[in-house]
């Protein structure tokens, strides 16, 4: 069975940067992998997603230019480099792989920006 696990998260002040990771028991290989986040009252949103070679990546918008999505396929992980953190980035961030109609979700890692 497929499992990741998130790890990285913490209470930082503004402006400062943050890297997220995710571990995955199986193969990531030919699966497309996703950070997604939720903040407290608001729906889960897409940050980031990147597919096997890493030659199509998407960030939202209100990431654009400050966040980075990568992967090593070889150690089963996927990085999320956060730089410029605002206390907006503050929410539970969630690891996502995506493959046809299966879907697998980490538990969640909690990054907290303070003002």
């Amino acid at each position: 069975q497929v499992q990741l696990v998130e790890s990285g998260g913490g209470l930082v002040p503004a402006g400062e940067s943050l890297t997220l990771s995710c571990k995955v028991s199986g193969t990531i290989f030919g699966w497309t992998a996703a950070w997604y986040r939720q903040a407290p009252g608001k729906q889960r949103e897409l940050v980031a997603k990147i597919n096997t070679n890493s030659q199509n990546i998407n960030y939202s918008d209100s990431v654009k230019g400050r966040f980075t999505i990568s992967r090593d396929n070889g150690k089963g992980m996927v990085y999320l480099q956060m730089n410029d953190l605002k206390p907006e980035d503050t929410a539970v961030y969630y690891c996502n792989l995506a493959f046809k109609t299966e879907t697998y979700w980490g538990q969640g890692t909690q990054v907290t920006v303070s003002s």
